[in-house]
């Protein structure tokens, strides 16, 4: 039922109804902090923002965003996602202009080990890469968004990408041995 209500309500969003976003919030809001979460857990420890805050400041940008054509609870989520990213890596960008730091613990993509570190450069790094990846392949850039960041699954990414789970796994593997080599 939840699923339904949230597809109806991102319809009624595109049809231009904006206090669609507002009813959907409620409903969305435990998944997205649990999103937020999976974002943080590859941040330094000490980190000022906290999943309550990601969360809320994607929304604003959610809500922000002029005649978004919602194609699902899926795509949805993805662009979440999405904006999650890219609010660590502005926050990022803007501690990187007060100082810097040190350290580099590693994430793990399904067995292969990415530095990822506290470090604002490492963060940087990792959003320059994914963003040299997106002018090579960007549906290689966005299976990676879903399946890093936003914790999805592979039926889950394609879905939310309107690729098939199959195409999902091959973009992933190739994805993956990429970001390797960029970041090794």
């Amino acid at each position: 039922m939840e699923s339904v209500d949230v597809t109806q309500l991102l319809a009624e969003a595109t049809a231009g109804d904006g206090a669609a976003i507002d009813r959907l919030l409620p409903i969305v809001y435990d998944e997205l902090r649990e999103l937020a979460g999976r974002h943080l857990r590859r941040e330094r420890d000490d980190h000022t923002l906290n999943a309550t805050a990601l969360v809320h400041e994607a929304y604003l940008r959610l809500v922000r965003v002029d005649r978004m054509e919602w194609q699902g609870r899926a795509h949805f989520f993805a662009m979440a996602s999405r904006l999650m990213r890219r609010i660590l890596v502005d926050h990022a960008l803007a501690r990187k202009a007060q100082k810097r730091g040190g350290g580099q613990p590693m994430a793990d993509i399904d067995g292969v080990s990415v530095a990822v570190s506290d470090e604002v450069e490492d963060v940087l790094a990792l959003d320059e890469a994914l963003s040299r990846l997106g002018e090579v392949s960007e549906r290689q850039c966005r299976v990676v968004e879903c399946r890093f960041f936003g914790g999805m699954s592979m039926e889950e990414t394609a879905e939310a990408l309107g690729i098939s789970p199959a195409t999902v796994k091959r973009d992933w593997a190739v994805a993956r041995a990429w970001l390797n080599r960029e970041l090794s």
